[in-house]
């Protein structure tokens, strides 16, 4: 495995799963703390719908998934932001509309590429030295944006209400962070594909959330938490022959596993 950090595709591959673990664990950490997991999914399998204009309109990929995603996040926000109670069916509505609108597309598409399912299903080996760049800016614009508001997604977070009470502008927050999930769903296409995608958004930082004190912990060590998973992932799908994107989230699964169940044995002797 040293032998192979000398080759470009492997240098990349861990580019790439590094940032995206860094995007995945801040903005995972802001899903998971404001309950809006299926929201992240939604955003997740609606930007099938940029894949499906990709390679309809013979496009590059990555540039169309991050503006539809932007689009599809928006619009999200916005039908949700003041309807709470009816936020589940909209979410699945627009989840599926991205969805079809790519299948569609990409049916249309002339010819059959076989990049396509990485897309679904990841291919981090397969990262070309253009996208780490551009995963690179959109890395540097989540952090930035989190750390100038961190105080009102800290406020968020915690008591939506109470917050708008205090004069904290709850509603642009919201369309804030959707943008934010989409430009993070975005980095983490390639790894793990839209697929597997909510698991790196969600299995760290739910871990993490009970033992820390606070949001910038939570996103501190949830992004070292997907650090290791994507490590790891890689090393035993180099190993054994595997699909990458499955082996990180088996890795990830494997660990949720063992901490809840040495969680709950320890909670049982204690009582």
């Amino acid at each position: 495995m040293i032998a192979l950090l000398h080759l470009p595709f492997i240098q990349n591959a861990l580019a790439a799963g590094m940032l995206a673990a860094i995007a995945c664990g801040i903005i995972g950490s802001l899903v998971v703390v404001n309950r809006s997991v299926f929201m992240a999914g939604g955003i997740a399998h609606a930007a099938y719908g940029g894949v499906g204009i990709a390679f309809f309109f013979a496009l590059p990929a990555l540039p169309c998934i991050v503006a539809f995603s932007l689009f599809m996040a928006v619009v999200m926000a916005a039908l949700t932001a003041r309807r709470q109670g009816r936020m589940d069916t909209i979410i699945g509505v627009l989840w599926a509309v991205g969805m079809a609108l790519g299948i569609i597309l990409v049916d249309l598409a002339p010819g059959y590429n076989v990049d396509l399912m990485s897309f679904l299903f990841g291919s981090i080996l397969a990262v070309p030295r253009s996208d780490v760049h551009l995963m690179t800016v959109l890395v540097v614009v989540i952090v930035g944006v989190v750390t100038c508001f961190y105080k009102q997604l800290l406020a968020m977070s915690y008591d939506r209400e109470f917050s708008q009470v205090r004069g904290v502008k709850v509603v642009p927050l919201h369309f804030m962070v959707l943008c934010l999930v989409a430009l993070a769903v975005v980095m983490t296409i390639r790894v793990v594909g839209l697929i597997l995608i909510m698991a790196l958004f969600t299995i760290a930082p739910y871990l993490v959330e009970r033992y820390v004190g606070s949001l910038a912990r939570m996103m501190l060590f949830s992004s070292l938490l997907n650090m290791c998973f994507i490590v790891a992932g890689l090393w035993l799908s180099w190993k054994f022959n595997l699909a990458s994107g499955a082996t990180i989230i088996l890795v990830a699964a494997l660990f949720f596993i063992l901490v809840e169940s040495t969680a709950a044995l320890l909670s049982k002797f204690r009582n």
